[in-house]
């Protein structure tokens, strides 16, 4: 059975007093998919906006394997050690099939998600592109609201679309391991342009040595391929999540990348490009499910389907017939 629905006033009182209970509910409500509940979830976001922004926005990709889970445990437990307030937000890979995720993650999280100065929050990424899920922008809203002052994104893994994450953090962290065949050869060129510091995790033991000499190979290559128009030289960070080892200058890096930011007007303006790809984003998304809930548009495709299946059908013709046909009922 669904738990009530809290008023607007429950949900921004229980959220700016941090209540973990309430901004729980409140992430569940902006994250469902009913009509009643995307109201409800507008009016939250409007009357928490002016509480939000503050926080430093960070997203932490990888391959899989690189550990990221455990990378943030430890990133995260150094935060809070320097009086911060993180947040986290984990994004699952969803099945196609069942449209479940194992949201693991948290598990993974052990001291975090203990810590009373820490929030752990995992979502399924559904069909969503770009290794976050359809709502994240909303989640690190409410955490902002909640009064977190470091928001955490976990992406799925490296792909070209992981990219996506970048239109709504200020600093990405794209994280390394070696000993994985051809370090480089599986990262993309796209998700290495955008990334603002590279982290090679998994820096301890017999691996140092090799971990030093990637890093050494990584800096030549980010100066043929890395722009520079952020102002900013990518760093190439070596850490341990098992020890801790390389965590307090790799923060104190991040850190020094944030002032730089703000001091040269770069921080504010990618927070405007990014509140414009989310209104872009968002008329995409409503043009979609208006398009794939109108009843005439899916009778057209189905019985469209038949021909389709016979190869006796263009899919791009029909395609182009069928958003032809929403939009001709929309301007009758």
């Amino acid at each position: 059975m669904l738990a009530k629905r809290f008023s607007v006033r429950q949900y921004v009182e229980g959220i700016r007093e941090g209540n973990r209970s309430v901004l729980s509910r409140g992430i569940s409500l902006v994250e469902s998919e009913l009509e009643s509940d995307r109201t409800l979830a507008n009016e939250l976001i409007q009357c928490l906006l002016p509480y939000t922004g503050k926080a430093v926005r960070i997203g932490v990709s990888g391959i899989p394997g690189v550990g990221k889970s455990t990378f943030i445990n430890s990133f995260g437990g150094l935060l809070i050690a320097k009086g911060h307030h993180p947040a986290v937000l984990t994004v699952d890979p969803s099945s196609s099939k069942t449209k479940g995720s194992i949201l693991a993650d948290k598990t993974r999280m052990e001291t975090l998600s203990h810590h009373p100065n820490a929030y752990v929050r995992p979502s399924p990424a559904g069909p969503s592109l770009g290794g976050i899920s359809a709502k994240t922008r909303e989640t690190m809203l409410l955490c902002e609201a909640a009064g977190f002052d470091r928001i955490l994104v976990e992406t799925v893994g490296v792909g070209q679309s992981e990219t996506a994450v970048k239109q709504m953090v200020d600093v990405f962290l794209l994280l390394l391991i070696t000993g994985a065949g051809d370090e480089l050869q599986g990262i993309k060129r796209g998700i290495m342009e955008w990334a603002d510091i590279f982290v090679i995790n998994k820096a301890d033991g017999t691996n140092n040595a090799e971990a030093e000499k990637m890093k050494q190979t990584l800096q030549t290559v980010l100066h043929l391929i890395h722009p520079t128009e952020r102002g900013w030289e990518p760093a190439v960070k070596t850490c341990s999540s098992l020890n801790g080892k390389g965590m307090d200058d790799l923060l104190e890096n991040l850190e020094e990348l944030v002032f730089k930011l703000k001091e040269n007007g770069h921080f504010e303006q990618t927070r405007k490009n990014q509140q414009h790809r989310w209104l872009e984003d968002h008329i995409a998304f409503l043009l979609q499910k208006k398009f794939s809930e109108d009843k005439a548009v899916e009778q057209a495709k189905q019985s469209a389907m038949g021909d389709l299946n016979q190869e006796k059908s263009n899919p791009i013709r029909l395609a182009e017939d069928l958003v032809r046909l929403f939009f001709d009922k929309k301007s009758v």
